[in-house]
């Protein structure tokens, strides 16, 4: 097996400064100081990512923004976007797959591994050329979607591929590993790579064990006495021998279906109307298959013909659900409130319905003695209509973090609720 891995490091931090440059924020230039990526240091949230600046003073992923703000007061805090985070992945992935069908990489901004795409490379010389050519024509493919060359590296196991990215020069040409080659590749880099468990790390120290290579030369018997059955797994890592199964990633279905609107209309009643059969429509698709939607994404084209100048062409409201649906009437009451809030400033010539986040439905189990079991679910809905009417900021629930905590504080949390939305409008002509 050939396995290549595109690594770009700190990629949500690189995309929060992107958005900002596109934007025009702060005079279109990146912010003075240490940067922090999570949100503001008063929320109840982590740090996402950090500026070489901020790690410096301490801050690390995954501490408390409180905690953040400590370390580094004087750092600019920066309010993340996972979904334009998510679609950024996703739109790579896509590209990616007009080059291999396998694929395997995270689009959520919270896992630890967003920012390393792996990609299984075997076959592809007479499509693409040799490795070198093939990474040449993906870093091109790539270039417009994710800020900044990424790392490359092409080995026979996923943790060889990994090491030999992380070393490769960023933007540069990547590291090759011949094929067989990876124990003695892996030789001379620090044991420490074999493993996250600090724990083990030291005991590798103390043991005098420095690099891969002298923890390869050992019996295997050796270190799974000293290390159990981690022990197996980092003298496997150690010997150039695959530890982690490739599983590529299913490619997130959308479903998506548009009607024009023939003479264009003002009022809202039409465009119910339409917005009834679009989500309708797309709803039975989703039954007859057993699937349901996570969000929605509706966009409104509007006729110029008569607008005011400056009017946009295209209104995009994006949706998120409470919890993954098929019912069209739940689906058409959230975007229809999202209308009555902002209602398009020119007359609809076309609407197009978009399904995003589409899986397998999920039934729920009903107790026998309780009727109203499913009160939570219909509370979700009712609280992402409230969002919609007055603003996500103040509607917000109550989640049980640690009923039995010393400190009252500490047994619940703020939560935002489930369907915050963003909307977008296109500039017009």
């Amino acid at each position: 097996m050939r396995l290549l891995h595109l690594l770009w490091p700190h990629l949500p931090l690189r995309l929060a400064l992107r958005r900002i440059a596109a934007s025009g924020q702060s005079s279109g230039s990146v912010p003075s100081g240490p940067i922090v990526l999570g949100g503001q240091p008063w929320t109840d949230g982590i740090v996402l990512d950090a500026d070489p600046l901020a790690r410096a003073l301490g801050v690390r992923r995954g501490i408390p923004l409180g905690s953040a703000h400590r370390l580094a007061p004087e750092a600019t805090f920066l309010d993340p976007d996972p979904d334009a985070d998510r679609d950024a992945v996703e739109l790579a992935c896509e590209r990616l797959a007009a080059f291999s069908p396998g694929i395997a990489g995270t689009s959520d901004v919270t896992d630890a591994g967003f920012g390393r795409i792996a990609v299984h490379v075997d076959g592809l010389t007479r499509l693409w050329g040799i490795e070198e050519r093939l990474v040449e024509r993906i870093d091109g493919a790539l270039a417009p979607v994710l800020p900044g060359g990424p790392r490359a590296g092409i080995a026979g196991t996923s943790f060889a591929a990994s090491v030999a990215a992380a070393h490769a020069p960023e933007g540069g040409a990547p590291i090759l590993v011949p094929p067989g080659d990876d124990a003695s590749f892996l030789a001379p880099y620090p044991a420490r790579l074999l493993t996250r468990d600090p724990e083990i790390r030291s005991r590798l120290a103390r043991f005098g064990l420095r690099t891969i290579g002298s923890v390869a030369d050992l019996p295997r018997s050796a270190v799974v006495a000293r290390f159990g059955d981690e022990g197996a797994r980092l003298h496997a890592r150690a010997r150039g021998e695959e530890t982690e199964r490739f599983r590529p990633r299913r490619t997130p279905e959308r479903m998506a279906l548009g009607l024009p609107l023939d003479p264009p209309v003002e009022g809202l009643d039409a465009v119910r109307f339409v917005l009834h059969r679009l989500a309708a429509a797309l709803a039975d698709q989703l039954h007859a298959r057993g699937q349901a939607a996570g969000l929605a994404r509706l966009v409104v084209t509007h006729d110029l013909a008569f607008a005011r100048r400056g009017t946009p062409e295209h209104l995009r409201i994006e949706q998120r659900f409470p919890e993954p649906t098929g019912d069209a009437e739940a689906i058409e009451r959230l975007l229809f409130a999202r209308l009555e809030r902002e209602p398009p400033p020119a007359a609809v010539a076309r609407l197009e319905l978009e399904l995003g986040l589409v899986g397998a439905a999920t039934g729920q189990q009903l107790p026998l003695f309780v009727p109203q079991a499913a009160r939570d679910a219909r509370l979700a809905w009712q609280l992402a209509r409230l969002a919609i009417a007055f603003g996500s900021d103040r509607v917000r629930r109550v989640e049980i973090v640690d009923p039995e905590a010393v400190l009252p504080e500490g047994r619940w949390r703020w939560r935002s609720v489930a369907g915050a939305s963003v909307v977008g409008e296109e500039p017009g002509r």
